[in-house]
């Protein structure tokens, strides 16, 4: 079936008070992006929703291209008639014989937004629906838990008819609570805290820790295609800051006590984070621990680790199951990304039995075995940036 329109729906960014119109043209500006490659079809603003004109492009294309623009919470098929009854019984029907032809029961919702018109709601649910029964078989009303629901809106100049519903990733707009910087490690859990940033509205850019020889190449490719499936999200080009850690790992590991070396190694990670970040104008670090999930991630560890820094440190996945986790990265299409079999710097030199517990004061005398600063700026000094969005768009060009 042929629909003339597609009407995107705001979830929570319809609670919005006064700034309301900021995230609205924010979430414009990016539907318009998406559509680019579309110039057939027409996008208008409405205060509480987006309307794009198909003007013949498949309905399925636009859902394609809109499924990961963060703000959007459903994507609603329509066409579009007079304000007359026999037409609209037209559509209806015309709707509920393209949709679902499993479907056994069917309700109508009629909206009668126009006064004017002379059918109020219930009665144009009753008429409609009885046009039909006449008209089809096997169909009866259901109107508690129907297999298929036709919308009718009646507007000021014309009535629309709403059939096929794509699920947008809801969230708020890309880019319209600031910028992060994500600690991507090659598991599981921090692709999908950078997803759940990004879907509040956040911008994100990454920072990965590669520690040659004792971590592969591969080890780093695989970094790189995750930051590569978190590009299908972001607004913007997202940029991937490769850290050479291993001489601070080797001096870590031949300084400090062997239950504090996790410990340790992580406030020195935070440390070169909150440089990168300041230099990048990232306002938080953002990282995938989940509470209790290992040794370094109990309210005693985090403790002691966030004390390196003044930026916050943001865990969104910190009171998630590891099962809710992983189903999350299927949906994000991580997850057989981050099982490879390739180990990153956070397994080097794995202490037998890391302090779950440890001590700010013995976390700050250990480290006094170290020379922290200059690991930290030579850290720096050797960071590899990575336009992540550039390498797509140079994929895209070879093919």
């Amino acid at each position: 079936m042929q629909y003339d329109s597609m009407i995107l729906t705001f979830g929570e960014m319809a609670l919005k008070g006064k700034n309301r119109n900021s995230f609205t043209d924010l979430l414009y500006k990016h539907v318009k992006k998406q559509l680019a490659p579309f110039p057939d079809v027409d996008i208008k603003k409405h205060f509480d929703h987006i309307e794009v004109a198909l003007n013949g492009r498949p309905a399925e294309d636009v859902a394609e291209r809109l499924r990961h623009v963060f703000g959007i919470h459903s994507m609603r098929c329509a066409i579009s008639v007079e304000n007359d009854l026999e037409k609209i019984q037209e559509a209806a029907l015309k709707v509920v014989r393209a949709e679902n032809a499993e479907a056994r029961t069917f309700k109508i919702s009629a909206k009668r937004n126009n006064k004017q018109f002379p059918i109020n709601s219930m009665e144009l649910n009753h008429k409609v629906g009885s046009f039909i029964l006449r008209n089809t078989e096997h169909l009866k009303v259901d109107v508690h838990h129907p297999d298929l629901e036709i919308k009718i809106e009646v507007r000021n100049t014309k009535t629309r008819i709403y059939g096929k519903t794509f699920a947008g990733e809801g969230g708020m707009p890309a880019g319209s609570a600031g910028k992060v910087l994500l600690l991507l490690s090659g598991g599981i859990d921090s692709p999908v805290a950078a997803y759940q940033m990004m879907r509040r509205g956040a911008t994100v850019e990454a920072i990965h820790f590669h520690s040659p020889p004792y971590t592969s190449d591969r080890a780093r490719q695989k970094v790189v295609d995750l930051a590569e499936k978190l590009q299908e999200y972001a607004a913007v080009d997202l940029k991937l800051h490769i850290v050479p850690f291993t001489e601070a790992q080797i001096a870590i590991r031949d300084n400090v006590p062997e239950n504090y070396r996790m410990t340790i190694m992580r406030r020195v990670m935070l440390r070169i984070a909150e440089k990168v970040a300041e230099k990048r104008g990232a306002l938080a670090l953002v990282t995938g621990e989940s509470l209790g999930q290992v040794a370094s991630q109990t309210l005693e560890s985090m403790n002691t680790i966030n004390e390196v820094t003044n930026l916050p440190v943001l865990r969104p996945l910190v009171a998630m199951d590891k099962l809710d986790i992983i189903q999350i990265a299927k949906k994000i299409d991580t997850y057989e990304i981050s099982i490879r079999p390739y180990e990153d710097c956070c397994t080097l030199f794995l202490p037998r039995q890391p302090k779950t517990k440890p001590d700010r004061a013995h976390a700050n005398r250990f480290e006094a075995y170290l020379s922290v600063s200059e690991l930290v700026d030579q850290a720096i000094g050797g960071i590899e940036t990575v336009d992540v969005g550039r390498i797509q768009d140079d994929l895209s060009s070879l093919l």
